[in-house]
């Protein structure tokens, strides 16, 4: 038996959640899988969903846990405790010696809850690694670098990744990250990206968006960002780029999505009077190919040093929607390595609102380059990233019966 275990899944949509689901979905064509997880938590549409349910083949057995303000670390920390530790029993009760279970990173308490109780149960156990912790802590701010906290939970990431059956990261930087932190004891680990979603996401014409209509942006040169609004994204850098370029009439900066951050940027804005930027809240992942067309280019910014602790999957439905990108992230990451490989964008420094502001300004002036750009990354996006493709890849590793 195949267990998928994951704080999110369906029906939420964000990030983790629509990737589990959708692995989850795709093995389970080819072997009985199930999926034990934590109930929903932010949405008052998806109350009242049953404990047990069978979903695209998929058997779903959802844990109780808290359900506070994720945006609030406390509250989120109670949220984490309580869905890792109702998971673990789960998996108590439901696995099986010689079972294997796929587990991700996210939250970071959880694949060691997963590992306990799959040691216990006599089970493999197989890591997806979002997030390198202590790293991703560290640039969101939580833990103090060189801190007894990021020691400590840099110890435990580093047991973790020796005991694990396999790893599987989503980047070339990740890799290298992981790696390194194996110091040469490293079993197999796999590189699968994530994928983009391109029968959903699909290029249209800016006449035809109906979210540049209803903010009446039809006439102006958009800069999009388009998802989570959270700790380690350059929300503040892409600010100060507005800020600098706010005499451009012709330049909007368009924000999608909620997080964190949201309350400051909102902030920020009201305080500087800035008219050059719209912000819009979290829209549903059915809208996803509207608001990523809502742009003339798009922005992947990170804070710096997130090279190799995540990366950004919104990259892969930016270039479905046949969008170039400016990439504001470490010059040797996964994202700045596939815009410059693919010839897709620009990529500067992160929290560098100067040389953002000159590739606008840039990107602004060669809308022929531009288009070219945008084709190019719609066909990058069909050939190395469509889903069939990346759960393949998944099958292989998890489904079949011959030695790696």
């Amino acid at each position: 038996m195949l267990f998928i275990v994951s704080e999110v899944y369906y029906p939420e949509e964000a990030g983790t959640a629509h990737y589990m689901t959708g692995i989850a979905d795709g093995l389970a064509k080819g072997a009985a899988v199930r999926v034990i997880c934590a109930k929903p938590k932010y949405d008052r549409r998806w109350e009242g969903l049953p404990t047990k349910e069978n979903h695209n083949g998929v058997q779903i057995h959802r844990c109780w846990a808290t359900t506070f303000d994720k945006n609030h670390l406390g509250g989120r920390i109670a949220n984490v405790y309580t869905a890792s530790f109702s998971i673990f029993f789960a998996i108590l009760r439901m696995v099986r010696k010689g079972d294997k279970v796929l587990v991700v990173t996210s939250p970071p308490l959880l694949p060691f809850v997963v590992a306990v109780a799959c040691c216990l149960r006599g089970a493999k156990w197989i890591l997806r690694i979002d997030d390198v912790y202590p790293e991703a802590m560290i640039h969101a701010g939580i833990l103090r670098p060189g801190g007894i906290a990021a020691r400590f939970i840099d110890w435990m990431n580093r047991t973790l990744y020796r005991r694990t059956e396999k790893i599987i990261v989503i980047g070339r930087d990740m890799k290298r990250l992981v790696e390194k932190k194996l110091g040469g004891r490293n079993g197999p680990i796999l590189l699968i990206p994530n994928w983009a979603d391109v029968d959903s996401v699909v290029p249209c014409e800016r006449c035809e968006n109906r979210l540049l209509r209803e903010l009446g942006l039809e006439r102006k040169f958009v800069v999009g960002y388009a998802g989570n609004i959270g700790r380690v994204q350059g929300v503040e850098a892409l600010f100060a780029t507005a800020l600098r370029m706010k005499e451009l009439d012709d330049v909007q900066f368009l924000f999608v999505g909620s997080g964190q951050k949201t309350a400051w940027l909102k902030q920020a804005i009201a305080g500087a009077q800035l008219k050059n930027i719209t912000l819009v809240g979290q829209r549903p992942r059915s809208e996803q190919s509207d608001f990523l067309n809502s742009c003339d280019i798009a922005v992947v910014p990170l804070v710096r040093g997130m090279g190799g602790a995540g990366v950004p999957s919104r990259l892969y439905n930016v270039m479905a929607a046949g969008k170039p990108v400016i990439a504001s992230v470490d010059h040797d990451s996964e994202t700045a390595l596939v815009v410059r490989e693919q010839d897709i964008g620009w990529v500067v420094a992160p929290e560098e609102p100067a040389e953002m502001a000159r590739a606008i300004i840039e990107a602004r002036s060669a809308p022929d380059r531009l288009a070219e750009m945008g084709r190019r990354a719609r066909k990058v996006a069909e050939d190395k990233y469509s889903r069939p493709r990346i759960l393949a890849q998944y099958q292989h590793l998890l489904l079949s019966q011959r030695p790696e």
